[in-house]
């Protein structure tokens, strides 16, 4: 089963490499492209075996199932140019929240899914989000389910959680990146700790949390209470965080569905959908 990437920037990249370390693609299967060829070709010294084509066609005539890793409003343009040469067989991946599946059915005569990536997948963790189509066969879902599980913990969504899961799964690290930063950056400030120490007991911190988690060994909650003892230096923390946290996380995804709602008007636009 040949499989074709549109775009190899950044989470197209992510996907390309997750899929061949995994091994839930052959290098023979894939063919890929970018717009600039050159990103492509980088990807090709490291798997010498992929096929590295000139345009969004020859995706189309060479791929059964075909990634779109590209920016949103470039999307319906695009499909608006393959739709005559896909068959019905064949059927498209999206990774792009704001574009629903049914947009996609509406321009192209073959099946269509989302599948919203993480950068956790490229470690084959975390989870990917899916999506399918109405008239999408049972076999092609079947078949996407399979490579994602290969490189994620597949999760099917609804459209009406598209974004809020987004947050937490696809932009969740970069935030809690930013946090892990920030108190790393504190510990430099307000102690003798050196930003190498703290870096390096922190991110060792974070991976155990994280397995932890996974073993489920403890809950969120369990774990709290286990670190957390009463009268404790944890606890003065924590006092600390309960104070000044407030609703950050509120606005948080207040300004992400913003800017998702925004992005959405403009898709919406392009496929003459009037709220």
């Amino acid at each position: 089963m040949n499989i074709g990437v549109i775009g190899t920037g950044n989470m197209g990249k992510i996907l390309i490499e997750a899929f061949l370390k995994s091994s839930a693609v052959n290098e023979e299967n894939l063919y890929i492209m970018n717009r600039t060829k050159t990103k492509a070709e980088q990807l090709k010294s490291e798997f010498p075996n992929i096929h590295v084509v000139d345009s969004p066609e020859d995706i189309v005539k060479s791929s059964e199932y075909i990634f779109l890793c590209i920016k949103p409003l470039d999307i319906y343009p695009l499909l608006k140019g393959l739709a005559p040469l896909l068959k019905k067989e064949q059927c498209i991946v999206s990774i792009t929240s704001p574009i629903s599946v049914e947009q996609l059915e509406s321009i192209v005569p073959c099946a269509a899914i989302r599948v919203i990536p993480s950068i956790n997948n490229r470690v084959l963790c975390g989870t990917s989000l899916l999506s399918s189509g109405k008239h999408c066969p049972a076999h092609h879902q079947a078949f996407i389910e399979q490579i994602m599980t290969k490189i994620s913990t597949p999760v099917t969504i609804e459209e009406n959680i598209t974004r809020v899961a987004s947050d937490i799964t696809s932009c969740g690290p970069a935030f809690f990146t930013y946090l892990l930063r920030n108190f790393i950056n504190a510990a430099v400030v307000e102690t003798e700790i050196t930003r190498e120490q703290a870096t390096l007991l922190a991110s060792k911190m974070i991976i155990g949390l994280g397995q932890l988690i996974e073993q489920e060994v403890y809950t969120l909650e369990t774990l709290q209470e286990k670190v957390c003892v009463k009268g404790g230096i944890t606890g003065e923390g924590i006092k600390v965080l309960e104070d000044e946290i407030g609703a950050m996380f509120n606005h948080l995804f207040q300004q992400t569905h913003a800017k998702f709602k925004h992005e959405k008007e403009k898709v919406n636009e392009q496929f003459c959908i009037k709220d």
